[in-house]
């Protein structure tokens, strides 16, 4: 599936065998429609601007590395949605208080970063409206009324989105068969 908006298989072709000019003309026709991908993924602007930005320096760096000049726009697209994951995994470990307690054991920790990930993959599953939503109030902790006036939502919107968000994130992990979170655990009680 190819976009137009994407610069032409001639230039990926010479950006791909080293051109310097293919390059720069390359990262610079790609950047509006990296950019437009960035924001649908990411929670915040910023988010979304700096994962727009690492995507484009990888563009630079390894685009000889691309095998097929018609897969710049799924590489580039899962360079983005990488890098929007990496973000939101890192605002969540962040957020994390430290224990208090002796350091966790291995099997533990493996648990937590397996939780952690089956999460993050079911938030980037969601609609770029709801995961929006759920990453600017459960992930960054803004208020209902923060997240609403930022997206331009009245409160009642936002809510509903959140409850679908919420909603479909524990479905997706219920259903998951690898899923920690989704069996008869104790965790899931209460």
């Amino acid at each position: 599936m190819a976009d137009s908006a994407w610069p032409s298989e001639q230039l990926i072709v010479a950006a791909q065998r080293g051109d310097v000019d293919s390059i720069a003309a390359l990262v610079s026709g790609s950047h509006p429609t990296v950019r437009r991908f960035a924001h649908s993924l990411c929670a915040t602007p910023e988010d979304a601007e700096d994962a727009a930005q690492e995507a484009l320096i990888i563009l630079y760096r390894k685009i000889g590395m691309l095998r097929a000049s018609g897969a710049l726009a799924s590489w580039m697209f899962r360079i983005v949605r990488n890098e929007c994951l990496r973000r939101a995994r890192t605002m969540m470990r962040d957020r994390l208080p430290l224990p208090d307690t002796a350091v966790d054991s291995a099997e533990d920790e493996a648990l937590r970063r397996l939780d952690a990930s089956l999460v993050a993959a079911a938030v980037a599953a969601l609609p770029p409206d709801q995961r929006r939503v759920l990453i600017m109030r459960d992930i960054q902790g803004h208020s209902g009324r923060q997240v609403a006036d930022a997206l331009g939502l009245s409160t009642a919107a936002m809510k509903s989105r959140l409850h679908r968000a919420r909603a479909a994130v524990q479905h997706t992990l219920r259903a998951s068969p690898d899923s920690a979170l989704g069996g008869n655990d104790d965790r899931n009680e209460g």
